[in-house]
């Protein structure tokens, strides 16, 4: 059985990107800038840089890495204009192969249209669809895209670890927070992230489990949630719609 190793890479000011190890391979997942990833491989080879969307801060080492190292990139095929030096385009139907493992890609657009995630070996790649306690911005979807788009997730194993491209945590735990203040589960992940980053330690992984419990974005059913927006009836892209409008001026 193959082996996956993940190191978690901070970019910029509050990034993540990460490498991937299995059989000789390396991957790195949405690179901003080149330096640190070069840092992090000491000296070792790169052989592929995967992308979850096109924004400049999960793609802006693309090139400067493919020059350095000739790796492949891989990216959303139904976003390939827009992914810097893309090789290979992948697909929901397709899937990928990295190494040992088999890639199954989750077509997620809301954040943009071309959104994907990456699920390896019980762990997910969300970009920034799904974030710790929190989901991204509707730049290029709409409500009813995203809703859809975190199903997806919602609907993956509770022990699949998540990997999201930013360390939002401390602002989405206080906004959950105010929804659903009665949410036993969210107090204590709450006090644990604080705890975390007065360490300067990353909030990653979370899982699935945790942010079903945890996530008021994929708590659309929360009796407590929805009486907080008044929205108790509201279909679930109309309750989503409005947290996501909430969180947006919070």
């Amino acid at each position: 059985m193959a082996d996956l190793h993940i190191t978690i890479i901070p970019c910029l000011s509050d990034n993540y990107a990460y490498l991937l190890r299995s059989e000789g391979l390396t991957a790195v997942i949405d690179p901003p800038e080149a330096a640190p990833i070069v840092a992090a491989l000491e000296g070792g080879r790169l052989t592929h840089i995967l992308n979850t969307h096109h924004h400049w801060d999960h793609s802006g080492g693309n090139r400067d890495l493919k020059e350095a190292y000739g790796a492949e990139v891989i990216g959303p095929e139904k976003d390939r204009s827009r992914i810097p030096g893309i090789d290979i385009g992948v697909e929901q139907e397709h899937g990928w192969q990295f190494g040992g493992f088999k890639v199954d890609v989750l077509e997620v657009p809301g954040h943009t249209r071309g959104a994907i995630a990456y699920v390896i070996d019980h762990a997910v790649f969300t970009g920034d669809t799904l974030f710790v306690m929190g989901c991204g911005k509707l730049f290029e979807g709409t409500a009813q895209d995203m809703t859809t788009s975190l199903a997806k997730f919602a609907a993956l194993p509770d022990d699949t670890r998540v990997y999201c491209g930013h360390e939002y945590t401390l602002t989405n735990a206080r906004f959950a927070q105010s929804l659903e203040p009665g949410n036993a589960a969210l107090a204590a992940r709450s006090t644990d992230v604080m705890a975390q980053r007065a360490a300067f330690k990353p909030t990653v992984p979370s899982t699935i489990g945790l942010e079903k419990a945890t996530n008021p974005f994929l708590r659309l059913h929360s009796a407590e949630i929805r009486s907080a927006i008044g929205m108790a009836h509201g279909d679930d892209a109309a309750v989503f719609a409005e947290i996501r409008r909430r969180k947006d001026i919070f």
